[in-house]
């Protein structure tokens, strides 16, 4: 008991500060470029804009080519690419590479699935008024789905937390490393145990957040 408190006392508050920093940059980015690949994808894919289905299945193609990898597959062959932008595959910045390349086809999906279920007569009648495809997107698009968007940012922020764990095992660093270099390696169930405990409180609290978000951007 008392070699799990000190190891977790010298380890944890780097190992969460690692994972904290490995899902914010991949979670952001995901998030950014899924949100545009996502408008793109349901922007050629609906009759009310400009619909192009070549271009649609061509981008709909390499997402769901990226999320057909199982992520510790995904993970080991983008070692070379993590090494090229990162420096180091084995860091928390090789980690976030990884995870980003996850995160925003992931995310993608999810943003086209939130604009696709806008009800469409809200958008003729935009397009009646004359408002460009900018200011559809401003007044009408974005609004009526940010309260899918907020859930999808949080489904996205608590999977990326899940593979921050798995990115621990190739030795990136995080919550996951700490729980395999001495929860798993050196036989420390203690560990093992605080840090299923720490991640469920923080899912938990992630989750909490992202529903009371959601209901007060819900249009009445």
């Amino acid at each position: 008991m008392n070699q799990t408190i000190t190891i977790l006392q010298e380890n944890l508050g780097q190992s969460l500060w690692e994972t904290f920093e490995m899902v914010v940059i991949s979670g952001v980015i995901g998030v950014v470029f899924g949100t545009l690949i996502g408008l793109i994808l349901y922007y050629y894919s609906n009759s009310l804009f400009s619909p192009k289905p070549v271009v649609n299945n061509i981008v709909g193609f390499i997402i769901n080519a990226i999320r057909s990898f199982p992520f510790l597959i995904l993970m080991i062959v983008l070692i070379p690419f993590a090494k090229f932008v990162a420096g180091d595959p084995y860091t928390p910045m090789g980690g976030a590479v990884s995870l980003s390349v996850a995160a925003v086809p992931f995310f993608a999906r999810i943003a086209e699935s939130a604009f696709a279920e806008i009800d469409q007569g809200v958008i003729e009648a935009a397009r009646s008024t004359g408002a460009g495809f900018f200011l559809i997107f401003t007044d009408v698009l974005f609004p009526e789905a940010l309260p899918s968007l907020i859930r999808g940012i949080v489904l996205t922020i608590i999977s990326l937390i899940g593979y921050s764990a798995m990115v621990g095992t190739i030795g990136a660093g995080g919550i996951g490393n700490l729980a395999i270099q001495f929860g798993y390696n050196r036989y420390e169930t203690g560990v093992l145990i605080s840090v299923i405990v720490i991640l469920v409180i923080i899912v938990q609290i992630i989750q909490w957040i992202g529903d009371r978000l959601a209901v007060h951007f819900t249009r009445g």
